[in-house]
Order: C-alpha cells, then structure tokens, then sequence
C-alpha cells in the first residue's frame, strides 16, 4: 500500500508538483474525493490524457507535526483501550453522544450552511434539506429506536436443543474508520458516525480535504460536543489517510469512487477488515411517454441540477426515452430549467458550483470530445472563475465517449433515445450496475419489469432520489456501485456483530448424543432431526426398524 502511494507520489514530483502546497481551489491536478470515483483520500493513478497521474494532498496549510503511521498506530491503540473499558456499550454512553451530536446541529446549523456555501456554493435551503435535515433525521430516529435496536432478539430453537432458549444480542464492533466524501461533507460524514456511535463503537472519522471548510468545522464541533476519547476527527491529505488505512480496524466505512474503493479493500484484507463501500455509478432515469411531462422534468431536474450540480452519486446520470417523445422531454426540461434557474443559470444564486478546478475541466473536456460538442441541444456555457457549468443537455451522444463510458458527476445530462422504452433495460444492463435507478411511467406492467429486470442499489419510480430519505429502505450499491447499506436501523446493524446465543440449563441430558452410537440412537435421532416425533417415539422404543 504505501510503496503504491509512493511511487505515484513520485510521478507528480518528477513532473515538479508538491503534494503538501496544493490549493484545492485553482489546481487542475487534484483528484477529489468521493462521488463517482474521483478520490483523494488515497493516491491512485487517474486516466492517462492528464498531466499528474497521482492524487495530490490538498492540504492548505502546514500541519504543525505530521500525523503519520506511529502517530496512528498510538491513536488506534488509545481508542481501542477505551473502547475495552466497556464504556461504549452502554445505553448511557450511546444516548448522551446521539444526544449531543442532534444539539450540535441546531446550535451549529448556520456555522454548518457557511462552511458548505464556502466549499461548494450550496444554497442554504439546499444545504438544510440534503444535508442538515437529513443528518438531524437520522439522529433522531437513532436516539427514538435505540433502545429497541440493542434489545435482544428472541428466536425458536428446535427439538435437539429441547430444553432451550436462544436469541440474536448485538454487539460493537470496536474501533471503526469513517472516510467520507466531499460532495455532501456533512451528511455523508455524520449520518455513518451516528450508526456507529448508536451500535457502541469508537470511531474516527477522516472527512475529505476537498471540502476544507467542512472539514474544519467537523473536526472542531466534535471536539466541542462529543466524547473525545472514543470518537475522533482526522483532518488531512493522501499521507493521513495511507497512515489510518495501515492500522487494524474492526470495520471501514468509505464513501467515494471505485478506483480508490480497489485501494481501500486492498488495505483492509491485509487484517481481513470488513468494509462498507458507498460508491457511485451512472444512474439511469428511464422516461416513458405517459408521463406527466411537467411534473416528470421537474422532479428530474430536481435530481440532478438542484442536487449539488450534478455532483451526486444518486443523481441522474442520463435519460433513456424514445425517439417519438425525446423532443417533448426536452422541451419540458428546458422551460422548467429557465424556471427553476433563470434565463442566465451561471448567475443563478440556487446553482452550486463545480467543487475545484479539476473537476470544472475535468467536465469541460467531456464537452469538447470529439464528436459531444455538437450535441449540445441546451446549455454548456462555462465560467471558470466561478468554477460553474450551466445545466446542459445533450442528445445521443456516442456510446464511447466518456460521458457514457464515465460517471458524469456534473451538470451535464445525456438523453439517450430507444425505438421502444422496453430497449432502455438493456441499455441498463449493459453499463456497471448503478447506485439508484429511476422510471417514470404510468404503467404498472413496466413499473413491475423495471423493478424485476434491473439491478440498482435503490429505486424510485416517477422520481429521483428520495428513497434514501426513507429510513426503513437501505441505502447501498450493488456490484461496483458499492458494498453494503446503511441509514436508520441498517446504520446501526452496518456497524453492529449479531451474536447469537443459545441457552440450556443442566437438566434434560439425554445420552442421544454421546457414545456408543448405536443404531437405536441413529434412528431416533434422524426421526428428530426430520422432526418427525411420533417415529421417534418408536424408535426410542424399539417399535420401528431402520428403513
């Protein structure tokens, strides 16, 4: 792992970049962290038409002592001794964290818009519904259940074990690693750390340094509310992360792209370390012709322009439709866009801004591949210096290009046309499966297909995106969109060991079990074992021969 970080570090040194001066803000060599595979947490190699093939630390200023791996290692070893103290476990301890973290976010919620308007120029009332509220949601809903979720789940025991009970006891797991991701650095920080609090685990929690405000503000509010010797806020770059990633953890939680999920694992396996990984991957929103075309583009455009840009892991990646309806839909797009963001969306004060200077070109270069540019059917307008990239729709543009071959994480939306709106399965399927799916049809025949047919993490029909804010539906990837699911109780489980316990009292000893195994014992054994009772009963007396 580290000889790996080391030789690509070695690539951009050769090239005569520095990996601690960085500025995150006007660098176009930094691979970012989190959504669709574009990670920073860890140095990995990027595609090959770019200069700097490492991910680069993004730390802005100088650390007064390194943390590296010894300063880790004494982190871990600290953690864990107070996590052996028993204290994590307790009700007490879950509930009075869980408490503090729901009365950091309303004494904090302006520090916490600021912090995501500075990283990303998230509207504020965007900032409070994809991440404020959500996160308050969660800690609520945790702090409501938890005593049903650590209560032992009693479950039947079978005629062999008579006389028994048995259940199902959670358990902690120990010391946990959360590494989040930028594009929601608050939600997607907090929501993993309030299921590992509420299971009763320690935990540190490494946020991503492409959002440095954020992560600023998480590392300083957690230090002011939460327990600190069990829980724990790691601020840095590419050398923080490889030196947490050395240490042995009871479970890694990560949200990011498939390329550093590959490195993540890797590390983990050294210690057979169980992972969870959030991950991403092109989404698909399937649009039949039924629909209600306003309603329809509204809640598209919801799901991808006013969902942090586009930069999203759930967000819509790209539309399938018909031929015979696509120009309707596209119409109703762009009269809902000039709505929603007005005739100049650059100028729009409801529009995020790309994350960094990478990213911006990153999407600018999708734009100008041969073949893309002359697609463009609304939109592309750019403004590098305000890091913004107008909503733009294009219209079947080439399968090999990277908008199609690529996670878009941005604000550009390909509409794909079919003959018929069944074709679009296939179109589905033939791409990695992706972290959410989305129809909007008036059919029930095609609403039970798509469910059937296609393989997502999640799903929501004639919408986008609001399956995860149902906390009994688990949010996780399938295949390369992910490892895993959490929110609400599935938060708590993520990061809990179900433990199984059977108890038997003294009495009741049958000697069915021990030697000499004869063939009276072989025969009422197999009759209790097939729950058969009656022969049994006549096996134990001699009355049933052996078939």
């Amino acid at each position: 792992m580290t000889k790996l970080l080391e030789m690509n570090h070695a690539l951009c040194f050769a090239k005569g970049f520095s990996r601690t001066r960085l500025n995150v803000a006007t660098s176009p060599f930094l691979i970012s962290p989190g959504g669709g595979g574009y990670c920073s947490n860890t140095c990995i190699p990027y595609r090959l038409k770019f200069t700097c093939y490492a991910t680069l630390s993004a730390v802005v200023k100088e650390q007064t002592s390194a943390f590296d791996g010894k300063e880790a290692a004494l982190l871990v070893d600290e953690l864990r001794s107070n996590f052996n103290t028993g204290r994590t476990k307790s009700y007490e301890w879950r509930i009075s964290q869980l408490q503090s973290i729901a009365r950091m976010i309303d004494e904090k919620e302006k520090c916490i818009t600021e912090a995501l308007y500075q990283d990303l120029s998230k509207p504020e009332l965007e900032a409070f519904l994809a991440e404020i509220s959500n996160t308050k949601s969660s800690c609520m809903l945790a702090i409501k259940e938890l005593k049903n979720w650590m209560a032992p789940e009693t479950v039947k025991t079978s005629v062999t074990t008579f006389p028994s009970s048995a259940e199902i006891v959670s358990e902690p797991l120990g010391v946990v690693l959360v590494i989040s991701a930028w594009n929601f650095p608050f939600l997607l920080s907090v929501e993993p750390v309030i299921g590992a609090i509420a299971a009763g685990n320690a935990v540190v929690l490494k946020p991503s340094e492409i959002a440095p405000a954020a992560s600023s503000l998480l590392a300083k509010l957690f230090s002011e509310y939460l327990d600190n010797t069990t829980i724990r806020v790691i601020e840095g770059g590419v050398p923080e992360t490889t030196a947490l990633l050395d240490q042995k953890w009871e479970k890694i939680f990560f949200t990011g792209g498939a390329r550093v999920a590959r490195i993540i694992m890797a590390a983990a396996a050294k210690n057979l370390t169980p992972v969870v990984l959030e991950l991403g991957g092109k989404c698909p929103a399937l649009v039949d012709s039924d629909v209600n075309l306003q309603v329809a583009a509204r809640r598209i455009i919801a799901g991808k322009w006013a969902c942090n840009s586009g930069q999203a892991c759930i967000g819509v990646d790209y539309v399938i439709t018909t031929k015979d309806f696509a120009s309707k839909l596209i119409d109703a797009l762009k009269t809902e866009l000039e709505t929603f963001f007005g005739q100049n969306a650059l100028e729009s004060k409801d529009l995020s801004r790309i994350v960094n200077s990478f990213h911006f070109k990153r999407l600018e270069s999708m734009l100008k591949e041969n073949g893309v540019a002359n697609k463009i059917v609304h939109g592309g307008q750019t403004t590098e210096d305000k890091l913004k990239i107008s909503p733009t729709i294009l219209l079947d543009v080439p399968e090999a290009s990277s908008m199609m071959q690529e996670e878009i994480f941005g604000p550009l939306l390909p509409v794909i046309t079919v003959q018929k709106i069944e074709d679009g399965f296939q179109v589905i399927r033939s791409k990695p499966k992706p972290l959410a799916a989305y129809l909007f049809t008036n059919s029930t025949e095609l609403q039970k297909q798509f469910v059937q047919n296609v393989s997502a993490g999640g799903m929501t029909i004639n919408d986008t995106v609001l399956h995860v804010t149902v906390k009994d539906l688990p949010f996780g990837g399938v295949g390369e969109s992910g490892i895993g699911a959490y929110h609400g109780k599935f938060s708590y489980e993520t990061f809990s060991h179900k433990k199984g316990v059977l108890y038997r009292s003294f009495s009741g000893d049958a000697d069915l079990r021990y030697p000499p195994y004869t063939p009276k014992k072989k025969m009422v054994l197999k009759a209790l074992i097939s729950s058969n009772i009656f022969a049994a009963i006549l096996a134990f007396f001699g009355l049933s021969k052996e078939s």
